[in-house]
Formats: C-alpha cells, structure tokens, sequence
C-alpha cells in the first residue's frame, strides 16, 4: 500500500468515527428527551414538535451548506459542525425548558448537518465507483453503531439527569479532535458553464430530475427513525413497557441494520440499486406488520423489530450510493446536500405525524404506521424503478 492509499484509508476511518459518535448522541437525545417529557407531564403533539427542532436546524442551514464547502473544504465545515454540537449538548443540563432545549435541538442540527453533508460529499467523490456501495455501507454501519448504543445510555437519567448530555457532548469532542489529524480537501469543481451559471434552486432541480427516485431512501429513513426514536418511547411507556424495555427495542433495531448493513451494500454493488432498494421497503413493511400485532409481548416485538432493521436499516445509505450512481460528479455535493434535506423533510414528518396518532388513534399500534409508510414507499419506488431505462450499477 503506498502513501497515497494510506492516507485515504487513515481520511476514511476518521471520517467513520466522527459519524459513529454522531449517530450515538442523535440515538441517545431522542428517547431521553421524549421520555423526560412524557415523565413532566408534556404532551404527546408537544413532544413530537419539539423532537422536530433537530431537523428544522438541518433545512434552515441546507441552501447555504454548499458555497462553504465549495470555498473552504470539507475539514473546516466538519470542525464547525462538531463545534456546535458539542457545545449545545453540553448546555442541555443548564435549564430544563421546552423552549430552550427546542432551541439547543435545532443547533444540534445545523452542526449534525454539516458533518453528514461534508462527510457524505468527501466519501462519495473520492470512491471508485465499484467500492461505492461498500464505503457507503460502512458509512452508515457506524452512524448506526452509534445510533443503537446511544438509547441504551438514556436510562444513566436515572443517575443524574444531566450525566447522558454530558457524557455524550464529552465523546463529541474527543471524536471530532481526530479531524485536525487530516489533509484539507475541496470537492470537485463544477464543469459545467450551464451548471455552474444556475444558483442552488437550479442545481437542485437538476439533480431530482436525475436522481429523484434515490431520495426516498433518506426521506423514509428520516421518518422511521424521528417517529421510532421519539413517539415510540412514549407509546410504550404509556402501555406499560418499562423504559429499559424499550431502550432494547430500539437498540434492536439498530442490530438488525449493523448486520445488514454492509451485505446490503455489496449486494447492491453487484445487482444494482434499483433492483434492491424496493425489496427493503417491502420487507420492512411486514416486519412492523407483525411486530404490530405482538402487543406487549416483548420477545415477539424484539425479533420483528430486528427484521425490519435488518431490511430498513440500510435505506439512507442505499439511497446515498443510489444518488451517486445517478448524479454527475460536479453536482455531486447538491446531491448530498439534498439527501440532507429530504432526510430532514421525513425527520420532521415523523414525530408530527406520530404524536398525533398517538393522540387520536392510541388503540392501534404504533407500530402499523410504519407498516402503511414503507408500503407505500414501496409502490413508489417499484412504478419509478421500472420508468428508468438503465439500471444503476455500483
């Protein structure tokens, strides 16, 4: 292995560890938070719309995301971001308010969202194209590495309220300190003068001409992981299941996705994007089916929930790798951007849409809502799969 390759290699492995920690405190505020509120006495609506803050930072700061990385590079963006983060988890335990943690959410995801768009851009434009869905697969193996551990320190609340922000802000620090350890880099430079003469809105539309099917991934991952991370906490508790209970739920989950996620990748790398992608959604929608009907039984809930991880734990970083298939290399960062913004989109459907079903149809499962979601995903993405006329290969 010469210099070069080592040095991509020591980028890549940086790159993994920071989203890994990142997945831990997005997985860990989640139910901690919804499950401090439910405990306060907060509705279940206002439990939902204050969930959404983290998402509402991610749109506010997209169409201005890209002209920073553009100029500066990756590395200063990721810093900034990993700033941001750490600092607003750290503040969480100075007052507990409704509207100053809505606040300190909604930070967190700006800073969240220049680390994924920075991060997801550099991995994407520097691996070949036969590597692609593996890169990307382990990309979105640590996010959910982290994302699965992280539920599984909520209940340290019952320690000291403070201590889950703390430790979680402390290990954001020391995972975006490895980032001074690499070179700069820019992404490339966009060709095009028809390209290059258009502002976001025009790029944009471009790339959802292209490669609008591929979004569903991030969309519906978006939506599964606000409404399950943050109404499901309170589903459960509200019909009896303890909180350790549920926190083994959702780090089930997330199981199902590590174990799934890289085989998934590779596999898509060999039969093409188009041909797998449409398979998770059915098989995702089952698993909840049946995990709907288990009730209270817990062990029936946790092998159906590990199901559907095991098909839906993949769909963003599928639908990464299926964008890159799609987009041409100089819109390359506009794509990634908007994997962002269709992530965060479903991200604020989510708990939305959640708290409401819990608050008008609380004798039917939560977990069916997930069910009719990934259904209809499912349609979607086979009527649009079969209007493309050539197949997306790795």
């Amino acid at each position: 292995m010469d210099r070069t390759q080592q040095l991509e290699r020591h980028r890549f492995w940086i790159l993994v560890i920071i989203v890994s920690i990142s997945g831990f405190s997005q997985g860990m505020l989640l139910p901690l938070i919804s499950a401090i509120f439910e405990k306060d006495g907060i509705s279940s609506t206002l439990n939902g719309l204050n969930a959404t803050g983290l998402y509402i930072g991610t749109l506010l700061v997209s169409p201005f995301m890209e002209a920073p990385l553009r100029r500066f590079g990756y590395k200063p963006v990721i810093i900034l971001g990993g700033i941001i983060v750490f600092g607003s988890l750290l503040l969480f335990p100075l007052w507990k308010h409704v509207v100053f943690w809505f606040v300190l959410r909604l930070l967190i995801g700006i800073g969240d969202h220049a680390l994924h768009f920075s991060t997801q851009t550099w991995i994407t434009s520097t691996s070949p194209g036969h590597r692609l869905g593996r890169n990307i697969a382990v990309y979105g193996l640590s996010f959910s590495v982290g994302f699965g551990a992280g539920p599984l320190f909520a209940p340290l609340v019952h320690v000291f309220e403070g201590l889950p922000f703390i430790l979680s802000g402390l290990l954001c620090m020391a995972a975006w300190s490895l980032v001074f350890t690499l070179k700069n880099d820019f992404p490339d430079v966009i060709s095009s003068n028809e390209t290059g003469g258009r502002h976001f809105g025009g790029r944009a539309k471009m790339t959802i001409a292209v490669a609008g099917i591929a979004f569903l991934g991030p969309f519906g991952y978006g939506f599964l992981e606000s409404s399950l991370n943050a109404m499901y906490p309170v589903y459960a508790l509200r019909n009896g299941l303890e909180l350790s209970s549920v926190s083994l739920i959702l780090a089930t989950f997330s199981l199902g996705g590590i174990l799934s996620q890289l085989p998934l990748g590779m596999l898509s790398d060999k039969l093409g994007r188009r041909s797998v992608v449409p398979v998770t959604y059915a098989g995702g929608a089952v698993a909840f089916f049946v995990a709907g009907l288990a009730g209270n039984t817990v062990v029936f809930i946790l092998i159906s929930i590990f199901i559907a991880g095991v098909f839906l734990g993949s769909v963003f970083s599928l639908g990464i790798s299926y964008m890159s298939d799609l987009t041409p290399k100089d819109l390359l960062p506009t794509g990634n951007l908007l994997c962002g913004i269709f992530f965060s989109i479903g991200s604020l459907t989510g708990p939305f849409v959640g708290g409401l079903f819990l608050e008008h149809l609380a004798d039917v499962s939560f977990l069916m809502i997930h069910s009719i979601f990934f259904g209809l995903l499912f349609i979607t993405a086979l009527l649009g799969g079969r209007g493309k006329r050539a197949q997306a290969t790795g």
